[in-house]
């Protein structure tokens, strides 16, 4: 505010005219005197300080209010409670301080008994009081009251929080609540929560602990449009949208088990996760089959036979981890970059890459050990360990980049490409294409594997996966081909065909329909057998392999310009670093269709 006093006032009484009206008026003040630009004297308005004036403060309404609301962050009834250290588990409230507990969302302490206040990470919870009226002492259908009809928040809690710095979409069970089961309220919570999560283009975190739907209550939720069908469908419109994380914290079933699949990433600890489409009470009643929950959906199953756990967590701490470095590979949402971070040397030297690679094209070698001296140090993640091992599935950073490799594994069974590794690389792919994650192939296989239990177990079908994927994939695309690249599995690995932005090739490194002593018995075998001598037989074998190497050799096909380079193997890292650098931003594009039929 500015306030003009008589040429004659004095620098003193400017001085009280300015701090009299600002502390009168509350607002800031310059008193010029007579026709001066510059004021004389300024006041700013003083701070305000409560209690104002009038004395107003809260009353019996907000404190009953906020006795309602500690009531209701309690959970469930007090004996499911205190069953859950016998079931190694945190209280679901627990939990999220445990995720969330930090001001950041950096790391909460997850203790038991803490106090009934949300984490400090935690920007808002949605949907307190939902069911509120069917369960508490002073709601009006609440004569009936005892400790076990404890609904709160009907067993079910959503909102929004900071994790690791990120700002993300929650929802949690809380099985002190009729064991985390779902009904009509949680159900309109769950929904409206992804709802929001496609309107912010935030990641969700579905840290799930139920039973499945509330049988006794279907009525309203089950086949509704809005209805537990809903989160399906949500599901799948999220689904490359925003990254969908899962943790599972004990038997989920049914309906209960759908979320973990429809997730981008899933979860599972160990002693106490489940996930199954039936209970073993109902596989007994349907089937005869006697069956406990581990062995019928329990970790193992589900990270080695069924390929739905991406990772396996030892403790509630552990799948904390495991997710704050998951997280830290993923955009917030399509359309967006994956974040970078400073690079690390890895931790082991590119200078060992040479003599790793074995010069006989069938001894093994671990590829982990190739990606420890490629990666930066301690960044490599990788998923679906225990499933097609054939191929290793692993996010890592090159130079602070976060990058998807697709490796295959010498060791198990020389790295042929055999179904669950075919669907599961696809899958890996797939996902990485969604989320902006550039794709580095590290090629040596044999192709894919042949015979009558393959093709039963469809080969063909799933080996199509891999390849459309990779045909799809838009993201850049580095193929490294360190050894052997036979068969269609130079096409599945993002060979020359497939437009990836470089086919290097190491000077181990072979490309060929078949290996040479598969094409020497197919191409010679009358010839030879013609011959008497065992040691001309022997002399011709040996002559006609050394030439049939000569022309799949990694030379010849950078002569005739097949590949691009070959790669001095100590010189593998700054060369993909160079590259994933320089083709960061490369755009392409799909043919206009709405879209393919493979997956």
């Amino acid at each position: 505010m500015k306030v003009h006093v008589g040429a004659a006032a004095t620098a003193e009484e400017a001085e009280a005219i300015a701090r009299s009206l600002a502390e009168h008026l509350g607002v800031d003040v310059d008193v010029h005197v007579g026709d001066a630009t510059e004021p004389a004297a300024s006041a700013t308005a003083p701070e305000p300080t409560y209690p104002l004036a009038d004395d107003l403060g809260p009353t019996d309404r907000e404190r009953d209010l906020r006795a309602e609301i500690d009531d209701i962050l309690r959970g469930g009834p007090e004996k499911y409670r205190d069953r859950l250290p016998e079931q190694g588990k945190l209280f679901v409230r627990d939990r999220l301080d445990l995720w969330f507990g930090g001001e950041d969302g950096t790391r909460g302490t997850g203790d038991a008994g803490s106090p009934p206040e949300s984490p400090a990470g935690v920007h808002f919870e949605d949907g307190r009081f939902a069911a509120f009226d069917d369960w508490h002492p002073e709601a009006p259908d609440g004569d009936a009251y005892d400790d076990g009809d404890r609904i709160p928040a009907d067993g079910l809690l959503t909102g929004a929080a900071a994790f690791e710095g990120r700002d993300v979409h929650f929802m949690a069970n809380d099985f002190t609540v009729k064991a985390g089961s779902m009904a009509a309220r949680g159900v309109e919570k769950f929904l409206r929560m992804q709802e929001r999560a496609l309107k912010t283009g935030k990641p969700v975190l579905y840290l799930m602990d139920s039973s499945g739907g509330r049988i006794d209550q279907q009525s309203g939720f089950f086949a509704n449009r809005e209805g537990i069908g809903k989160y399906y469908y949500n599901h799948s419109m999220l689904s490359g949208a925003v990254p969908q994380i899962c943790v599972l914290y004990g038997p989920c079933i049914a309906g209960a088990a759908y979320t973990p699949v429809f997730a981008d990433f899933t979860v599972m600890v160990e002693g106490m996760s489940a996930m199954a489409i039936a209970s073993p009470r109902m596989v007994r009643m349907v089937t005869g089959e006697e069956i406990d929950m581990d062995e019928l959906g329990g970790p193992r199953v589900h990270a080695e036979h069924s390929g739905s756990a991406d990772l396996v967590a030892r403790d509630e701490e552990h799948a904390r981890e495991l997710v704050a470095d998951l997280i830290g590979f993923l955009p917030d949402k399509a359309g967006e970059k994956p974040p970078r971070s400073g690079t690390k040397p890895p931790k082991r030297s590119p200078e060992g890459i040479d003599e790793l690679i074995p010069e006989s094209p069938n001894r093994p070698y671990d590829v982990r050990d190739l990606l420890e001296r490629i990666a930066d140090a301690e960044s490599i993640l990788e998923l679906k360990e225990s499933y097609g091992a054939e191929i290793v599935t692993a996010f890592c950073r090159i130079d602070g980049r976060p990058v998807g490799v697709v490796a295959n594994q010498p060791t198990q069974r020389s790295g042929a490409i055999f179904p669950d590794a075919a669907e599961k690389a696809a899958e890996f792919i797939w996902t990485c294409d969604a989320y902006e994650i550039p794709l580095l192939y590290l090629c040596d296989t044999p192709g894919f594997m042949a015979g009558s239990a393959v093709e039963k177990d469809a080969i063909l079908e799933k080996g199509k996966k891999m390849i459309y994927a990779t045909s799809s994939a838009t993201v850049p695309k580095q193929t490294v081909v360190v050894r052997k690249a036979y068969g269609a599995g130079i096409y599945a690995m993002g060979g020359p065909a497939y437009d990836p932005e470089s086919t290097l090739g190491l000077p181990s490194g072979e490309i060929a329909i078949m290996g040479p002593e598969a094409a020497i018995n197919a191409v010679y075998a009358r010839k030879l057998a013609a011959i008497d001598d065992p040691e001309e037989r022997a002399e011709t074998e040996q002559r006609l392999r050394e030439e049939y190497r000569r022309d799949i050799d990694v030379h010849r096909m950078a002569s005739e310009v097949v590949i691009d380079e070959i790669v001095p193997p100590s010189a593998l890292r700054e060369e993909l670093a160079a590259r994933f650098a320089f083709y960061a931003d490369v755009e392409k594009e799909l043919p206009d269709k709405k879209h393919g039929t493979v997956l």
